[in-house]
């Protein structure tokens, strides 16, 4: 009996040193991430020789932690600075999988400069945007958007009121930069409102249109799954306003809840 009673207490004891060891190994976790933060890092996906020069194709996103006080000393480069690296020239041979750090690129050129980064036949342009019209601020270099307009206009019935439209006037937009790191955003006087600029790669035909657009109305921005990079042509034809909102209310949630197959 005395046998027994020992090798169970051996057993609780044992559980207990487990529990123990258990708890402390999770509450070290938890401090050790309550430090660090998540970070989507550049790697390139295969050997590479010193001069060789950097495309797309060439890198891969790669997302883990880093310890914050660390990652602010750090020489790798975020996957939100890739539009300032393709195109630049390697300093030293990189083997696949390796996470590029500024050390490892060579010193800018005029080759290398901001225009480089633009697509022969392309054109940048630089659009002013908010908090709201720009996803709080998500959108970063290298994402795709779709540009969406909001306009007033004079009634069609010929009174004074003015109608509102909102359509989508460009799908599957390159993001080349953000204003600042967004950071720096201003004041404006006329508004008060908080601003910051996105800067779009677009064909030369659409340029006029987009700055027209911006004069007369308000352009937001709808962040996409860097993977999409599809095309929906029967947005073009689709305008809201209040009539059709009020119309196609009661088969909003019908489509979402079709698509999702519920």
């Amino acid at each position: 009996m005395r046998h027994k009673i020992l090798i169970i207490l051996a057993v609780l004891f044992g559980l207990l040193a487990f529990i123990l060891t258990y708890k402390q190994l999770e509450a070290e976790k938890a401090r050790i991430h309550g430090d660090s933060e998540h970070v989507v890092l550049i790697r390139v996906n295969r050997d590479m020789n010193e001069g060789e020069e950097i495309t797309e194709a060439d890198v891969v996103r790669y997302q883990t932690r880093r310890n914050k006080d660390a990652q602010m000393l750090s020489r790798e480069i975020p996957w939100s600075e890739l539009a300032m690296v393709v195109g630049r020239k390697l300093a030293t041979s990189v083997a696949k999988d390796q996470t590029l750090q500024t050390t490892d690129l060579q010193q800018p050129t005029y080759r290398n400069s901001f225009n480089n980064i633009i697509h022969r036949n392309m054109r940048a342009v630089a659009l002013p945007v908010d908090p709201v019209t720009s996803v709080n601020y998500l959108i970063q270099p290298n994402d795709n958007v779709d540009v969406i307009g909001t306009f007033r206009f004079p009634s069609v019935k010929g009174n004074a009121e003015l109608d509102t439209i909102t359509l989508t006037i460009l799908q599957d937009v390159k993001v080349l930069a953000v204003g600042n790191r967004w950071g720096a955003s201003s004041i404006d006087p006329r508004s008060n409102r908080n601003y910051g600029t996105i800067t779009l790669q677009v064909y030369p035909d659409e340029v006029e249109m987009l700055i027209f657009a911006s004069q007369k109305g308000t352009l937001s921005f709808s962040l996409r799954n860097y993977e999409d990079r599809s095309i929906d042509r029967n947005i073009e034809s689709r305008r809201v306003n209040f009539a059709m909102l009020e119309k196609e209310i009661p088969n909003y949630n019908k489509r979402r809840k079709d698509r999702r197959g519920l």
